[in-house]
């Protein structure tokens, strides 16, 4: 039984897509970290970064793992039930490089735009615009991918997929007056976009926990 420690934000809900694309047997413990239950003692003997997700895996080799790290357990998983993720070659090496922009890249811009937006105790139009032009960059570089790819990774669905789908949903409702026009400019991430969020599993994970 795999164990899923999680909270609703994007890079929660990476797992959740992932464990339900899966089909396995998993439980959620809710760590809510707007009441900062990440930094209980029990939780940081799993997740010693404080941050969600993270997963014990009652049932892996060698004994109970715990992992934590959205990227490695999407890594962990796709290998541990063969999906998701090539097993060797180039296509394994391509998804796994769209995995780290997005940890790397879309995802720190995308939060930061939306802490400037949302959360900064001040105005401060600089830093907003900042990264404003920053996650319309990496759309660009998004856009171009998938004019030339079905998907992230390559004709088929991964877990550079499963990596990006949820912080570009999830923070185009947050920061919708932000995100919406710059989406406009990218068709095949919209098309791109359509397409995952009608996959039930996706649709699931989106909502859980």
């Amino acid at each position: 039984m795999i164990t899923l420690y999680t909270w609703g934000t994007p890079n929660g809900r990476k797992a959740t897509i992932m464990l339900e694309e899966l089909g396995v047997d998993y439980r959620i413990h809710k760590v809510n970290i707007g009441k900062d239950e990440q930094f209980d003692p029990e939780f940081l003997k799993i997740s010693p970064n404080n941050k969600i997700p993270a997963i014990v895996d009652e049932d892996a080799d060698g004994g109970p793992l715990s992992l934590f790290e959205s990227g490695a357990i999407l890594i962990y998983l796709a290998d541990k039930y063969g999906r998701f993720l090539p097993v060797s070659g180039a296509g394994r090496y391509t998804a796994i490089q769209w995995l780290m922009w997005q940890m790397g890249g879309l995802g720190p811009m995308f939060g930061q735009l939306g802490w400037f937006t949302l959360s900064a105790p001040e105005p401060n139009p600089v830093g907003q615009d900042r990264y404003r032009k920053e996650a319309d960059r990496l759309l660009g570089v998004l856009d171009k991918r998938l004019s030339e790819s079905r998907h992230v990774g390559g004709d088929e669905y991964s877990i550079a997929d499963i990596a990006i789908y949820p912080w570009i949903a999830q923070y185009r409702v947050r920061i919708k007056d932000e995100i919406e026009p710059l989406l406009q400019k990218r068709p095949f991430v919209l098309s791109w976009l359509d397409r995952v969020g009608e996959r039930p599993a996706v649709q699931k994970g989106m909502q859980l926990p």
